[in-house]
């Protein structure tokens, strides 16, 4: 018999976007203490995982989806952007290219759907542990674009570990007033070959 889902304060559907080989994937398997893949992994459609957090005193139930980057997967991913709460925009700081695209992918959910302009959102430059000979993007470029949006802004390395669980509970901490007294449920979206995994295991962000 199935134990019972633990009890949490909040839940809350967060996003993961950000054009192909960002690292998004491997950000997620970083947060839900798997271990880093060498091998390049590209999402086929859309996956994601559950996490409960604990922060500042209260218990969060974080339900990440990580998204393809590939333009072939657009249709698919706008179905996701409902009922989400907040989205991790994610370009790799040795691609110029995918910090360029972060602003199509922001046009993209607020042209599409308006509701989403509302999303809690945060900039990520990932890959970070990469040799500074390496980088296309300067961090001050990355800070100026959060700044142009009114938005936190955060390196991070899913190979080091370095501001992974920071990033997420940033914000899922802007998240969480506008959850007080109100409940969320995942959008229908069927027949879209999901692919479903959990990690059950708690960590602090207090």
């Amino acid at each position: 018999m199935a134990a019972p889902p633990a009890p949490h304060d909040h839940f809350m559907k967060l996003l993961l976007l950000g054009d192909s080989g960002v690292g998004k994937t491997n950000l997620l398997l970083r947060f839900s203490d798997k271990p880093f893949n060498t091998s390049f992994m590209t999402t086929i459609g859309i996956d994601f995982n559950v996490k409960t957090i604990e922060l500042d005193g209260e218990t969060v139930k974080l339900q990440i989806w990580d998204t393809a980057g590939q333009e072939r997967f657009r249709t698919m991913t706008r179905c996701y952007y409902k009922a989400a709460k907040g989205v991790l925009l994610v370009y790799d700081i040795t691609s110029e290219s995918s910090f360029n695209h972060i602003r199509n992918w922001i046009g993209d959910m607020e042209e599409k759907h308006r509701p989403s302009v509302n999303m809690k959102k945060i900039l990520v430059g990932n890959k970070a542990d990469m040799d500074e000979s390496k980088r296309e993007v300067p961090k001050s470029k990355g800070q100026a674009l959060a700044d142009e949006y009114g938005i936190k802004f955060f390196e991070t390395s899913a190979k080091t570990n370095m501001n992974v669980e920071e990033v997420f509970c940033a914000l899922a901490r802007d998240i969480r007033p506008e959850l007080y007294n109100s409940s969320r449920s995942m959008p229908e979206c069927l027949g879209l070959g999901i692919n479903r995994s959990a990690s059950q295991r708690s960590s602090c962000c207090g």
